[in-house]
C-alpha cells in the first residue's frame, strides 16, 4: 500500500468523487442514544487520501522528534508558544502542510479547516524555522514545493467550517505536550458533510497497535455506516498491509476503566473522580494527551474517555473530537457531551453547542455515565 514510501507523491489530480446526497440531516442536537445516521455512499477515494496524509504527516512528526525535539539543544529552535501559552512545533506546522497539500492536490475544491496559520511564521525572525519546517516537509513530499506553497498549504486551512456544504477538519498534532515528552499524540483528519462527520482517519504514532503485537504506530479510520478499522501506522516496506476491525466493547467481566486528560486545565479530574465512585470504578484511570484516548475507548482499551468542562464558557474546537467521535461511534460506542447532546460539528470552528464531552463502549454505559456526570456537575453552574 503506497502511501508509507519515504515520499508522498503529490503529483496526481484526482477528480472528487460524485457524491449521492441524503435527505435533509436531523437537527444538529438529537437523542444521543439514536444510531449514527447510515450512508449510501463509500467515500473510498476520500478514505484512501486520508490515510495517506495522515501517514505522510505521522512519518513527518516521528522524524522531528527523532532530529529535533528529543534533543534538548535543539529543541527551542523547534518550537514556538503561541499567544495562549500553547506550544506549537515545527511538526504542527509541517503536519498541516503537508496533509492541506495531498487533500488540495486530490480534491482542490474542499475547503479545509486547520488547527494552525502561518502568521508567526511570516516575521524575519521566524526565517530559520521557516527553512527548517521547509527541509522537513520536503522529505514527505514528492515533488517538492516551494516556501511560498508551504505558506499557502498551511493557510488552506482557514476555513470558518459550518452546517452546509463539504469541508475537511485536522489537528496536524493533537497534543503538542506529549509531543514534546515523547508520550502519546495524534495526527487526526475528519471529512465533515453538511455538519456530520462522514469520515474520520487518526495516527497515534507511539500508541502499541491493539493486536496484541506490541507494535507501536497506530491508525484507525471509519467511514460512517461502514464500522472501524485499525492499521499499522508503520508497516515495514514492502508488507502486506491487513486492516482489523474494532469493537469499543471489551469481553465480559471485564473490569471498568475510564480515560482522560493528561492536563488538569482540559478536564476537571476530581470531578472525573467522583463519577467513577458513583460508576464504582475502582481501577485508577489512564491519562494521556490526545484523540488517542478516543482510540483506546475505540478497540475495547478503556469504557469510558470523561471530557469534563472546567469553567463556564469555554468552546471545545472540533478538529479535537471530529475523528474520534466518529471512530468511537463505528466500533459500537456512543459519544456526547455531558448534557447528552450530540455534538454539533455544524457550528463553525467550534462545538459551540456543547459542554464538554464523555465517550463510552456503549449506549447503556453511556446514559449511566451522562447520569452521574449531571449529578456531579450541578452544583457548578456550567450551564
Amino acid at each position: 500500500m503506497g502511501w508509507h514510501g519515504t515520499t508522498t507523491d503529490t503529483r496526481r489530480l484526482a477528480t472528487p468523487q460524485t457524491r449521492e446526497r441524503e435527505p435533509s440531516s436531523p437537527p444538529s442536537i438529537f437523542s444521543p442514544f439514536l444510531p449514527f445516521p447510515t450512508m449510501s455512499v463509500s467515500l473510498a477515494l476520500e478514505r484512501e487520501a486520508a490515510i495517506k496524509a495522515v501517514a505522510a504527516a505521522s512519518r513527518l512528526c516521528q522524524g522531528v522528534f527523532k532530529k529535533l525535539i528529543a534533543d534538548a539543544a535543539s529543541r527551542d529552535s523547534a518550537t514556538q508558544t503561541k499567544a495562549d501559552q500553547s506550544p506549537v512545533t515545527v511538526a504542527d506546522y509541517g503536519a498541516q502542510a503537508v496533509m492541506c497539500a495531498l487533500i488540495a492536490r486530490d480534491f482542490p475544491n474542499d475547503l479545509i479547516v486547520g488547527e494552525e496559520d502561518s502568521k508567526d511564521l511570516a516575521s524575519d525572525e521566524a526565517q530559520p524555522m521557516r527553512t527548517l519546517l521547509l527541509d522537513l516537509v520536503n522529505t514527505v513530499l514528492e515533488p517538492k514545493i516551494t516556501e511560498s506553497e508551504l505558506l499557502a498549504f498551511i493557510d488552506r486551512g482557514n476555513h470558518t467550517g459550518g452546517s452546509t456544504g463539504r469541508f475537511w477538519t485536522m489537528d496536524p498534532i493533537d497534543g503538542t505536550k506529549g509531543f514534546l515528552r515523547g508520550e502519546q499524540f495524534a495526527v487526526c483528519l475528519a471529512l465533515v458533510d453538511e455538519g456530520q462527520v462522514r469520515l474520520g482517519v487518526m495516527g497515534c504514532p507511539n500508541l502499541p497497535l491493539g493486536d496484541g503485537s506490541g507494535q507501536l504506530g497506530t491508525m484507525q479510520v471509519a467511514v460512517a455506516g461502514q464500522g472501524a478499522f485499525e492499521l499499522p501506522l508503520f508497516p515495514a516496506d514492502g508488507a502486506q498491509v491487513t486492516e482489523r476491525q474494532i469493537h469499543a466493547a471489551a469481553p465480559a467481566g471485564t473490569p471498568l476503566r475510564f480515560v482522560e486528560s493528561v492536563e488538569a486545565a482540559h478536564s476537571d479530574h476530581s470531578d472525573s473522580g467522583r463519577v467513577a465512585k458513583m460508576l464504582d470504578i475502582t481501577a485508577d484511570p489512564v491519562r494521556m494527551d490526545s484523540q488517542a484516548k478516543y482510540a483506546s475507548v475505540a478497540r475495547g482499551d478503556a469504557a469510558i474517555y470523561l471530557r469534563l468542562p472546567t469553567r463556564a464558557g469555554y468552546e471545545e474546537k472540533i478538529w479535537d473530537h471530529a475523528s474520534g467521535r466518529l471512530i468511537v461511534a463505528e466500533a459500537g460506542g456512543q459519544v456526547t457531551d455531558v448534557r447528552g447532546h450530540a455534538l454539533d460539528f455544524g457550528q463553525g470552528r467550534t462545538l459551540k453547542n456543547n459542554i464538554g464531552v464523555i465517550a463510552t463502549s456503549s449506549p447503556e454505559l453511556q446514559e449511566k455515565t451522562v447520569a452521574a456526570v449531571m449529578e456531579v456537575l450541578k452544583p457548578k453552574n456550567l450551564w
